[in-house]
């Protein structure tokens, strides 16, 4: 096998766990069995390819789980701690070296999952490092008298990326790596991490409940999983309920957990700092990030780091390190010749409600005047396709009905796969095999979408794509017939792409590859 990039994504594809498997292991195992292998499982994965546990010390992980903003809490993190890799006056060397970010999902390359510096691997790096631990694998499981090409001789797709942004990190000399859970926290595969520095908790919710459970409660406990002795933890304010399992879990392992009420300069209105991504919702992850990030400091010896920064002003590299971070897909903005693009890849109910609340917030502040905020083509592309898409579908609905004080928020309501090209299929980095093939040759979801968006919004006109590079084609060419319309207007149409990172990851892909004429 060629060692190219395009060879690693498709010897990745294969460790996706298909749709018929995934449905089959539901029906057979428990949750219970499923959780309690995973970490001695990933324990044996590391040792496969040369490692230890205890070998990711190293790497001083920072450990952030969560239901909502735990992606935008780690690259907060990851863009504060890479202002310290210079050398502080009278310093000899940095207290750190490199930055590791590691992140789920990607948006448009798999790459984007292991940053160094808050820059992703060139294809040439993944490529690299992919094929390191697919040998080393491969060699482990000759020496065992397996063949090393059959099945259960590799993980699956997020544990592979997560043995491979370890060994990439050890091998690029990363000192401070911050890592996100992939689902859960107790039995996520991340949490084969023995010492972090400090652990983080984002904002928790109802998700993943096969796994997880269907209380708050339950939530709560999985997430906790990844408090250690020996490491400080921070939340961000939860439920009452999540809160006290989160104390209870951090008294069990003898550690403080200290809830992040904010910062005085880290306000939604009249804040001091500008943060580099959008959304009011983003100071409380920036609030938390910052407690963290200045205790994972003090721990490393920076010197200078106030104790209670809750409390205190803001380092310049603090406030530099909020407003330089970037992460794709998360209230993003981009504005073309006729249509102005808002893109957020909300997929739980609290995170669709909040990104319905900054795109209602846009409507106004990115409009000529309030009149013709009112009259301009409002287009929604959405697609959810393995949650409750029609829950999420209505709970974006009333959010923005009651924020803009209409019950046809949109003039368009479009629903689409995640399918990238009509084509081409799906870009390589992008399949997805974990769905319902005949869900999505059917366009089921979709149209049962379109169903539910229907009866909630009769005055909307709703369509129904088999890819995004339709849904995309159709929102510019109503965008190109409202120009006449509103000829002064930078954008005449406003367009909102969410429920499904998937998604977002998909349309970025299309846009960026099929620029607007």
């Amino acid at each position: 096998m060629a060692h190219t990039y395009e060879a690693a994504i498709t010897a990745l594809n294969s460790l996706q766990t298909n749709y018929a498997i995934v449905e089959e292991l539901r029906k057979a195992k428990s949750r219970d069995d499923v959780n309690e292998r995973s970490i001695p499982e990933m324990v044996e994965w590391l040792e496969r390819i040369g490692y230890k546990p205890s070998d990711l010390n190293q790497l001083n992980p920072v450990h952030v789980a969560g239901t909502k903003g735990k992606g935008s809490t780690s690259a907060f993190i990851s863009s504060i701690l890479s202002q310290y890799t210079k050398p502080e006056p009278g310093q000899s060397a940095p207290a750190i070296h490199k930055v590791g970010l590691y992140t789920s999902p990607h948006l448009r390359f798999a790459r984007e999952r292991i940053k160094i510096d808050n820059t992703p691997l060139s294809e040439e790096q993944f490529a690299r490092y992919f094929f390191e631990v697919w040998d080393r694998l491969e060699e482990a499981a000759k020496l065992a008298g397996q063949n090393p090409t059959a099945p259960g001789t590799k993980p699956q797709y997020f544990r592979y990326l997560t043995l491979m942004a370890f060994h990439t990190y050890i091998r690029e000399g990363v000192n401070a790596a911050v890592i996100e859970c992939g689902i859960g926290g107790q039995y996520d595969c991340t949490n084969v991490i023995e010492q972090p520095k400090v652990a983080a908790i984002t904002s928790l919710g109802i998700d993943h409940t096969a796994l997880l459970g269907t209380t708050i409660e339950n939530i709560a406990w999985h997430k906790g999983g990844i408090i250690k002795p020996g490491a400080r933890a921070f939340t961000a304010p939860q439920a009452l309920s999540a809160e006290k399992v989160l104390t209870q879990r951090a008294e069990e392992k003898g550690v403080q957990l200290d809830v992040v009420l904010g910062h005085p300069e880290l306000l939604a209105d009249g804040s001091q700092v500008k943060l580099g991504l959008a959304g009011d919702f983003q100071y409380t992850n920036a609030a938390l990030a910052v407690s963290t990030t200045a205790e994972f400091l003090r721990k490393v010896g920076v010197a200078g780091i106030p104790e209670n920064i809750s409390s205190e002003p803001l380092p310049p590299n603090f406030k530099k390190g909020l407003m330089e971070t970037r992460l794709g897909g998360r209230c993003e903005t981009r504005t073309e010749k006729n249509v102005a693009w808002y893109i957020d890849g909300g997929h739980t109910l609290e995170s669709i409600r909040l990104a319905g609340s900054w795109f209602a917030s846009r409507v106004q502040a990115d409009s000529s005047s309030s009149d013709i905020a009112t009259k301009k083509p409002r287009i929604l592309i959405f697609n959810q396709q393995t949650r409750d898409s029609t829950a999420l579908a209505r709970a974006l609905h009333e959010t923005l009905a009651l924020a803009l004080g209409s019950t046809s928020p949109f003039t368009h309501a479009v629903f689409c796969t995640n399918i990238t090209y009509k084509q081409a299929g799906y870009r390589p980095d992008l399949v997805s095999m974990n769905t319902n093939a005949d869900d999505v040759e059917l366009l089921r979801v979709q149209k049962s979408l379109a169903e539910a968006w229907n009866s909630s919004d009769p005055q909307a006109q709703v369509q129904v794509f088999g890819t995004i590079e339709e849904a995309v084609d159709f929102a510019r060419e109503v965008a190109g017939a409202a120009r006449k319309d509103f000829p002064e207007e930078r954008s005449p149409v406003m367009t909102f792409v969410t429920g499904s990172l998937h998604l977002v990851g998909g349309f970025l892909d299309v846009v960026e590859t099929k620029p607007c004429p």
